[in-house]
């Protein structure tokens, strides 16, 4: 498959615009730029700090297309998981519970 609609490919991530795989060159165009092709169409060795810059960039640029909820929701969302696991231990409980007893009833 080839890149979905609405890529953010960039030149950074290794993928430059206009490049979807899909696009063969000729030949003749092969050749006119064979020695800077060659170079660039792969990712070209980058020392360490720019390789670790690249990264960072690419984490607070991801961070930034998080949608962050709202105190409300965030509050809304903690009360609704706190809940579940209060009723997951009673219903774990109630069955271990009730457990011991039917083997203290069938062994005891």
């Amino acid at each position: 498959m080839t890149e979905t609609t609405g890529s953010t490919a960039t030149p950074e991530s290794g993928n430059p615009e206009g490049t979807d795989g899909a696009a063969e060159t000729t030949a003749a165009e092969g050749d006119k730029t064979s020695g800077k092709q060659k170079k660039s169409g792969k990712r070209a060795k980058k020392g360490l700090f720019a390789r670790m810059g690249l990264f960072y960039r690419q984490i607070i640029a991801e961070l930034r297309k998080v949608v962050w909820p709202t105190k409300g929701e965030l509050t809304n969302y903690t009360a609704v998981v706190v809940t579940f696991v209060v009723v997951m231990m009673a219903v774990v409980a109630g069955l271990d519970y009730g457990f011991s007893k039917l083997s203290l009833f069938v062994f005891g």
